[in-house]
């Protein structure tokens, strides 16, 4: 299975310049949209065509207030998808559409093959059984948000939490989650965890975070009554910003390939518990 995924690594690497501009371009014009929420919301819809017959996983849309004039993280927002776009938007959509490829060839999922926008603003998320989650440092739930959250979870969803890192962001989404769960709080996972040997043996969990690599990389979770972890949290990693740039020789092929396995491996997990 290696092997096949080297395989494809490399195949992603010749996407063509023509594909990433025109989902620059794609991207750009939806952001235009972020001064509204109700017209981004219907955009965004309109730009992910997607066949509802097959598994698709979902990118969590939350509400983060506009930059200041410092900009976010010392620039303005920039197109959905791009490193400094909104927090929730981070490596979307490439990192789903490499991840759905992998997860194509080597389970035979028929899957769609980007993701679908969704929220716990509204009942759109209970369609979804698989859902994704980052940069939750910014993560300010509503009520609404909470209780969607909690229903979602203990219906059986599950939730793929990613790029973030420091006490701060961590904080931050204890906070979040003692709202959604008080009953119940983050517990690291061991090694021999289900999650982490339920496709590939990923055991050592060893793929250094893409950035900053003084960062320990760390992987808690939730889980329901019955045992059934409810959500994978990587801390101080971004295993889809692997993902992301699969395409492009940014990362050593041996890391991204790990980085796919952890993908698939979550994917697996979550669709036979």
């Amino acid at each position: 299975m290696v092997s096949t995924l080297q395989v494809l690594c490399r195949r992603l690497e010749g996407r063509t310049i023509r594909r990433f501009l025109r989902l620059k371009s794609v991207w750009a014009v939806l952001t235009l949209a972020l001064l509204s929420v109700g017209g981004w919301w219907a955009r965004a819809q309109q730009e992910l065509p997607r066949n509802e017959t097959k598994f698709t996983m979902a990118r969590v849309y939350y509400s983060v207030p506009s930059p200041g004039r410092g900009g976010f993280r010392g620039w303005g927002w920039g197109p959905v998808g791009a490193g400094n776009g909104p927090p929730w938007s981070h490596d979307t959509p490439r990192s789903e559409e490499n991840l759905m490829k992998i997860m194509a060839e080597v389970t035979k999922l028929d899957v769609n093959p980007g993701p679908h926008i969704t929220s716990f603003q509204n009942g759109d998320c209970f369609k979804y059984p698989i859902a994704y989650l980052c940069e939750v440092g910014y993560l300010n739930l509503s009520d609404t948000e909470v209780r969607n959250m909690r229903e979602y979870l203990l219906r059986g969803g599950f939730l793929i939490v990613d790029d973030f890192r420091g006490a701060r962001d961590l904080n931050n989404f204890i906070y979040e989650m003692r709202l959604v769960f008080p009953d119940r709080s983050l517990e690291e996972l061991p090694r021999t965890h289900p999650i982490f040997t339920c496709f590939y043996d990923i055991s050592k969990l060893d793929i250094p975070p893409p950035y900053s690599r003084n960062f320990m990389p760390q992987y808690f979770g939730i889980s329901d009554d019955n045992g059934r972890l409810m959500m994978i949290v990587d801390y101080n990693n971004d295993i889809s910003e692997y993902w992301e740039w699969s395409a492009d020789p940014f990362f050593k092929i041996e890391d991204t390939n790990e980085a796919f396995k952890y993908g698939v491996n979550y994917l697996m997990y979550a669709l036979t518990h």
